[in-house]
């Protein structure tokens, strides 16, 4: 994160059926802490990610069940990172009567498919797979809002990690077609035009891409490692930020490798250009 951090309050009410609580645990990767949202207008709720376990975040949770004096029937979580899921404990013993439901759950908790509706009186939550930040990741479109909790696909500052390159670019692509209104983050504040804000991720990875290109297009004695490119393209940032950027640029390797536009020599540990790609 080069850019400092909005604030963002513990509880807070972000329209008239989505209250965010912070999961208590910011940090490098989480910036402001997990985003945990109560979601719906009735006396019984449905809940999307339980942060990690902190004892602040099942607080500020207690707190607005209390002061509403509402319950919460489902929770619903996006993937399977600890950030979001390890709070399931502590939320059901404060609230035993909970569903809990992921995709690929773990025992005791119910399975969610693509397409699959959780309704609560004021809200209409659709499924939406995602894969690309993780193989289990599932969006949340909220029609009432014509919306989408993002989870760590789109964050709210900054850039999202992925596990493979190529299926998160499908996955961005999909999600933008998706919704027209706001985008609310798992980590970070409310993306007022989340459209606009996917396509903006889609052309940072485009443009990271033709960088690669760029720079094996040029000549190098001995050829390109994935660290000589990294310390030409982020050439002026930290040091330090090195050697998590050259992992950003190996996905971005290996999706090129697979469109038959790089290839790479095991024997010297090197990329070059393929007779394919074109600049």
């Amino acid at each position: 994160m080069a850019e400092p951090l909005v604030p963002l309050r513990t509880i807070e009410k972000l329209s008239s059926r989505v209250i965010r609580v912070l999961g208590g645990n910011p940090g490098k990767f989480t910036l402001q802490g997990t985003n945990t949202y109560i979601v719906g207008s009735g006396s019984s709720r449905l809940l999307i990610d339980t942060g990690e376990g902190r004892p602040e975040w099942i607080k500020s949770l207690k707190s607005v069940l209390d002061d509403e004096k509402i319950t919460i029937d489902k929770a619903i979580l996006t993937h399977w990172h600890h950030d979001h899921i390890e709070g399931v404990p502590d939320l059901l013993k404060a609230s035993s009567g909970t569903t809990v439901y992921k995709k690929e759950p773990q025992d005791g908790w119910q399975d969610i498919s693509d397409g699959q509706k959780f309704e609560t009186e004021g809200a209409t939550l659709r499924a939406f797979h995602c894969p690309g930040h993780a193989k289990d990741h599932m969006a949340f479109i909220l029609d009432e809002e014509d919306a989408m909790f993002t989870a760590d696909n789109v964050l709210g500052q900054g850039t999202a990690v992925f596990e493979d390159l190529a299926t998160y670019m499908k996955s961005l692509d999909s999600m933008s077609t998706q919704f027209k209104g706001r985008a609310y983050p798992g980590h970070g504040p409310v993306i007022e035009d989340g459209p606009a804000k996917i396509l903006e991720y889609i052309q940072h990875r485009k443009q990271r891409e033709q960088q690669v290109l760029d720079v094996l297009a040029q000549e190098k004695e001995n050829g390109w490692t994935s660290m000589d490119i990294v310390k030409v393209i982020y050439k002026g940032y930290p040091e330090n930020l090195f050697a998590p950027a050259e992992r950003g640029i190996l996905q971005i390797q290996e999706k090129l490798s697979k469109e038959g536009k790089v290839v790479y020599d095991e024997g010297k540990g090197t990329w070059s250009l393929s007779g394919k790609s074109s600049l």
